[in-house]
């Protein structure tokens, strides 16, 4: 299953977001917190890619925004997320890294 990435170049670092490419353009909520996937952050067709290319792209980030199953499974294999953190948002995982 392929992600979308994106990469941004911030003051305070590299913010990259990135989502399951099915899920783009849907809201998901658990009560507390609601996200929205849109395209203009998380991106268009163009900036889909695979797991691999997500992987890399958190290496160099500072600051990393994930929703979806392939995204959020990726960053947390490679040691970016603990698991422990991931919060489900009825049923979609959405998790926030920050390289300190």
């Amino acid at each position: 299953m392929s992600v979308r990435v994106t990469e941004r170049r911030t003051d305070r670092g590299l913010l990259v977001a990135a989502a399951d490419a099915d899920i783009v353009g849907e809201t998901y909520d658990n009560g507390t917190v609601s996200v929205t996937v849109e395209p203009s952050f998380y991106g268009d067709a163009d900036s889909e890619t695979d797991a691999d290319a997500l992987a890399e792209s958190l290496g160099r980030a500072s600051v990393a925004n994930l929703v979806g199953d392939v995204a959020v499974t990726t960053a947390v294999d490679a040691g970016y997320v603990d698991e422990a953190t991931v919060v489900d948002l009825g049923g979609v995982p959405h998790a926030q890294y920050l390289r300190m």
